[in-house]
């Protein structure tokens, strides 16, 4: 296992010491959470946290990652497997087979992106709608924790919408359970305590405490109601046992959990990468990423990611190396080999307010103010939360990432097309609107769209250009300048010679200036005998206008 360790000194195994057990203390409450919220056995999440930090403490990157279940894919993945009605409800054991299937198949397309090199799919979820999302997936959750805080048992026929739960829990406050809001507020008041200091485990702190009380003061008798037994840790490598015609449905829900786990993950990685001046390849991550998703399903556990709250504690405890991640594996294999037989006394209002605890961070609007302020993607952020509101968290999260692409499709197909001119005697050329001393060149006109061209723009750029030389005299030539277009699809080649050929008709030339080695060759290959010719192409603005103006011979063109 390579070392990311940049420190070197005496104090770094203590460091991971202190922040692998800080890291530990906040997984296994959380592990028994988002079982709950993936609606398995507690058995499935431990397995999933003892897959992902082995996996990644070996092949990962990030010296700070913590891949285990998190809230988002425990609900998602969850979603996905409750949509697909035939298989039964949540609990089930045809649930439990397509939770599995969904789990293994984002695990291959992940490793399937890495291959096709394909990291930069991250970015197709943008920040904002990121945010958004897990705004409103933290108060979904927040929100379907309330009856287990305040004691109160949801009747069956009612909706899992976190609607119908909080109309019910306002409109029941006179039957909130005493004992269990006492046991609720203690716990919140002791990790809102300790929350100051990162190094403190205190997820775990409260747990101990809980089960302490629990045992002691025998709260099951006061009407508290605690997680039951949980069964221990029993591993065994099985496929998905589903269907055959069920694993296209699987593969189409599993394409929200892929983007969400990558781009929760690459986040995660990133915000704490950053201020140490650490590398990372987005590819190697999609990779292990997948292989822990595939490993973990394989092995019977969830899905599996680099989660914020997991990651940043870790980052925060003051970890240098992925050792912290080994260190959290062994404790959590303690954890699971001794301490689940009293982990059933865990009073069930103290495991809400630990799931709201990790979730707090995400509860935080500070982020989405920050967006509002820069008045920047605003309908993204309320998009994003709105659409997990109203639609749930799976067409949500589907909804969030068409938000994303139709953006960036909005943007690109809405090019901005900016007129170039000569800045004093250098030979650089500038835009004229915001260049005052910039100045058009006699009888040419240059422009540059400011997007690269593709089939939604390039139909429009052309228009534009057309439309500025039928609104100006005397032009000879018009220069194009490429240097936004790094290639070009087959739509934006055709709209080219059809410019090319509109101007030809009113006696003036296109030239193409800036034009990149891969669009050259494009064009030598489509168009060789007009467009693609090499005196139609120049490398700088400055040596296509030297030739239309007669100024100088055809520039010698460099070697590919």
């Amino acid at each position: 296992m390579a070392e990311d360790m940049r420190s070197g000194s005496g104090v770094s195994p203590w460091r991971d010491l202190v922040s692998g057990l800080c890291v530990a203390g906040l997984l296994l409450p959380e592990a028994v959470a988002y079982a709950g919220l993936a609606h398995l056995p507690v058995v499935h999440a431990l397995s999933a946290s003892v897959v992902g930090l082995a996996i990644y403490a070996l092949f990962g990157s990030s010296r700070f990652a913590i891949v285990a279940p998190t809230s988002s894919t425990a609900t998602l993945a969850a979603a996905a497997a409750l949509s697909m009605t035939s298989l039964g409800s949540g609990g089930s054991e045809a649930y439990t087979q397509a939770f599995l299937a969904v789990v293994l198949l984002s695990g291959v397309f992940l490793m399937l992106l890495a291959l096709a090199r394909q990291g930069q799919l991250s970015s197709y979820i943008s920040r904002p709608v990121l945010r958004g999302f897990a705004f409103a997936l933290a108060i979904t959750i927040v929100i379907k924790q309330l009856p287990d805080a305040l004691g109160l048992e949801l009747p069956p026929e009612l909706g899992a919408d976190p609607g119908s739960v909080l109309t019910f829990v306002i409109a029941h406050w006179a039957q909130w359970h005493g004992p269990s809001v006492a046991v609720a507020l203690a716990a919140a008041t002791l990790m809102a305590a300790l929350r100051p200091w990162p190094q403190v485990p205190a997820a775990m702190g409260v747990i101990v405490l809980a089960i302490a009380a629990a045992r002691g003061f025998d709260l099951q008798a006061l009407g508290v109601r605690q997680i039951g037994v949980v069964a221990p840790l029993a591993w065994h490598f099985g496929w998905p046992q589903l269907p055959f015609q069920e694993w296209v449905r699987v593969a189409e829900l599993a394409f929200g959990l892929v983007m969400l786990v990558f781009a929760e993950s690459w986040g995660s990685m990133r915000s704490t990468a950053l201020p140490h001046g650490d590398a990372l390849n987005a590819n190697r991550e999609l990779m292990v990423l997948g292989a822990c998703n595939v490993s973990s399903a394989l092995l019977q556990g969830m899905a599996v990611g680099a989660g914020f709250s997991a990651t940043s504690a870790n980052a925060a405890a003051g970890a240098v190396s992925r050792k912290s991640g080994l260190v959290a594996l062994l404790v959590m294999g303690l954890a699971v080999s001794f301490a689940l037989p009293v982990l059933h006394l865990l009073p069930r209002p103290v495991l809400a307010v630990a799931v709201i605890g990790a979730l707090w961070h995400a509860l935080s609007a500070q982020p989405l103010i920050t967006v509002w302020r820069m008045n920047r993607d605003r309908m993204l952020v309320l998009g994003a939360a709105m659409a997990v509101l109203v639609l749930g968290v799976l067409d949500g999260m589907l909804a969030a990432i068409g938000l994303s692409v139709l953006a960036a499709l909005r943007r690109f197909s809405q090019p901005v097309v900016h007129e170039l001119g000569a800045l004093g005697s250098s030979r650089n050329f500038v835009d004229v609107n915001t260049q005052p001393a910039a100045a058009a060149v006699a009888k040419l006109l240059i422009v540059r769209p400011e997007e690269p061209l593709f089939f939604g723009c390039a139909e429009q750029v052309m228009a534009e250009v057309l439309a500025r030389v039928n609104a100006r005299e005397g032009l000879k030539d018009v220069l194009l300048s490429l240097e936004e277009s790094a290639d070009l699809d087959s739509t934006a080649v055709e709209c080219l010679m059809e410019l090319d050929r509109a101007l030809a008709r009113v006696g003036k030339r296109l030239l193409l200036v800036r034009v990149k080695t891969t669009v050259r060759e494009l064009l030598g290959r489509w168009d060789p005998d007009q467009l693609g010719r090499s005196d139609r192409m120049f490398w700088s603005v400055a040596d296509g206008v030297d030739f239309a103006l007669g100024r100088a011979p055809l520039p010698a063109q460099p070697s590919p």
